[in-house]
C-alpha cells in the first residue's frame, strides 16, 4: 500500500465508522459474536455513522490486507479480537504491517502484566507475554483493567483512526467505558445523537407490513425499518436529533401513524414481550391464571415465568403428555380422547376446564398439537393445534392452528406459545 496515496474523502466528509471482528474462532461458529451489537448500539448513542462490520480469522496476510482497505473508506476503525499471547493474536501485528510501522516494546505494560499475574508465576515465564507490550511509535494506550491485554488508539494517516480491544466482551466493556467511549465522544461526534423507538407486532408479515408502508420505508430522519423473527416482526424508528427528547419530537408523528396502521397486530414496544403485556394485563384486573400443556410440554410457563413478577398471576402448570394423565390430573373424560382424540377441540377445551377447576384460578389455557416431525395423519397433519382459553365467567374460547408442516418442532411449540398469548391478549383487552 502506498500511504501516499492517503484517503479518498472528499473535504468534510461525514465521521463514518467500521467494526472489525478478528478470530478463526467467529468464523468457524465456535462462540457467538456479541461484541459488533454491542458496540453498534454504543456507536449510535454517540451519533457515529456506522455503515459495515467484518469478521475475519487469524491470517495475518488477510487482516494486514483488509486493514489497509478499510483505511480507505472510513474514519475510525474499532476492532476487537487478536491481542492476546498466543502465535494465532495478530491484530496489532497486521496493523504494524498494514501502515509499514514497526513495533516496540512498552516496557512499563510489561511490568503492569508481572503485577497481575503475581500469584501466577508459571504465566509470567510464558515469553509469548511480552508480545502484548509491543505497539508503533505514537499510539495511546488502552488500559485493560480486567485483562492483561491493553489496546490502542492510533492514527496512522489522515483522517483515519483505530481502536484495538480484545476479543473478551467483558475486557471489551470496561476498557470502552473507562476511557474509549470519552475519546470518540470528543473527537468524532458532532454532539448528535441516535435515539431508536420499536413497535412490536405479531400475527402479520413482514413483507405485508413492508408494502403497506413502502413511502415510510424510505424516510430519512426519522427512518422506518422492519426486523422480523419467528414470533413477531419490530419496526424500529430512528431519529437523529441533538438530544433524546427533540428525537421523540421527530418520531411522535411516524408512530402515531404506525399505530393507526397496525392497530389489530402492535402488542408493545422496546422491551415489552407477548409475556409481559398479559402479566400486566392480569395484574391490572387482579386476575390469576394457569396452564394445562401438552405438545409445548412446559413452554409456555417457562415463558411466562421467565417475566419478573410473574408469580403475582401465575399459579402454575400442568404438563399432561400422556391420555393417562389428561384423564387423571385434568378430569378429561375418557371416552372424548377415544371419540375425538387427543388433539382435539374437545380435548382440548376439557383440559382448559379441567386445569381451572383444579388450580382455582380466574384463567386457564391448554394446548394440544401434534408438534412432529412424526405422528401426523391426512386428517391431523403436523402443525395442527388446539388453544383453548378460559375465563372467570367459564366461557371457554377455542383457537385451531394449522401451522407450516415443514417448520421444525421447537419453531412449532413457539408458535403455538405465542399464539396462546397473543389470543389472551386481545381476549383481555376486549373486557372493558
Amino acid at each position: 500500500m502506498k500511504l501516499s496515496l492517503n484517503h479518498l474523502f472528499n473535504n468534510n466528509p461525514p465521521i463514518s465508522a467500521e467494526i472489525l471482528c478478528i478470530g478463526s474462532e467467529l468464523i468457524l461458529g465456535n462462540i457467538v459474536n456479541t461484541n459488533s451489537q454491542w458496540i453498534s448500539e454504543e456507536l449510535t448513542t454517540l451519533g457515529i455513522n456506522h455503515f459495515r462490520q467484518t469478521t475475519i480469522g487469524d491470517n495475518l496476510n488477510r487482516i494486514t490486507k483488509l486493514i489497509q482497505e478499510i483505511s480507505c473508506r472510513c474514519n475510525l476503525l474499532i476492532t476487537t479480537g487478536g491481542l492476546g499471547p498466543t502465535p494465532d493474536d495478530l491484530t496489532t501485528e497486521a496493523i504494524s504491517r498494514a501502515f509499514e510501522s514497526p513495533l516496540f516494546l512498552r516496557e512499563y505494560l510489561w511490568n503492569e502484566i508481572q503485577e497481575k499475574l503475581s500469584h501466577k508465576k508459571e504465566l509470567i515465564e510464558n515469553v509469548n507475554l511480552r508480545k502484548q507490550c509491543l505497539f508503533p511509535k505514537g499510539v495511546q494506550i488502552i488500559n485493560n483493567p480486567t485483562g492483561t491485554a491493553p489496546g490502542m488508539i492510533w492514527q496512522p494517516i489522515n483522517n483515519f483512526t483505530i481502536m484495538t480491544f480484545p476479543g473478551v466482551p467483558s475486557e471489551l466493556k470496561s476498557m470502552w467505558k473507562e476511557s474509549a467511549k470519552d475519546y470518540i465522544k470528543n473527537k468524532f461526534s458532532d454532539g448528535s445523537i441516535f435515539y431508536s423507538n420499536t413497535l412490536k407486532l405479531t400475527g402479520i408479515s413482514e413483507s405485508t407490513i413492508s408494502k403497506k408502508i413502502e413511502e415510510l420505508l424510505n424516510l430519512r430522519n426519522p427512518t422506518v425499518a422492519p426486523y422480523a423473527n419467528l414470533e413477531e416482526v419490530k419496526l424500529r424508528i430512528t431519529a437523529k436529533a441533538k438530544n433524546n427528547t427533540e428525537a421523540k419530537l421527530i418520531i411522535r408523528p411516524i408512530k402515531d401513524k404506525l399505530k393507526v396502521i397496525f392497530s389489530d397486530y402492535i402488542f408493545g414496544e422496546d422491551d415489552h414481550t407477548l409475556a409481559s403485556i398479559v402479566i400486566d394485563e392480569l395484574k391490572n384486573k387482579n386476575q390469576t391464571i394457569v396452564f394445562a400443556e401438552s405438545c409445548t410440554g412446559g413452554l409456555l410457563s417457562s415463558t411466562i415465568t421467565s417475566v419478573g413478577g410473574s408469580s403475582k398471576v401465575f399459579k402454575g402448570g400442568v404438563v399432561a403428555y400422556s391420555n393417562e394423565l389428561k384423564e387423571s390430573l385434568l378430569n378429561v373424560p375418557s371416552n372424548l380422547i377415544a371419540i375425538h382424540g387427543a388433539v382435539s377441540e374437545e380435548v382440548a377445551s376439557a383440559m382448559a376446564i379441567g386445569i381451572k377447576d383444579k388450580l382455582k384460578s380466574d384463567w386457564s389455557i391448554s394446548i394440544s398439537g401434534i408438534a412432529g416431525p412424526e405422528g401426523g395423519s391426512n386428517n391431523k397433519p403436523v402443525g395442527l393445534v388446539y388453544i383453548a382459553i378460559t375465563g372467570p365467567d367459564k366461557k371457554t374460547t377455542i383457537i385451531k392452528k394449522q401451522y407450516n408442516s415443514l417448520r421444525n418442532r421447537i419453531e412449532i411449540q413457539r408458535l403455538s406459545v405465542n399464539d396462546c398469548l397473543n389470543s389472551l391478549r386481545l381476549i383481555l383487552l376486549s373486557i372493558k
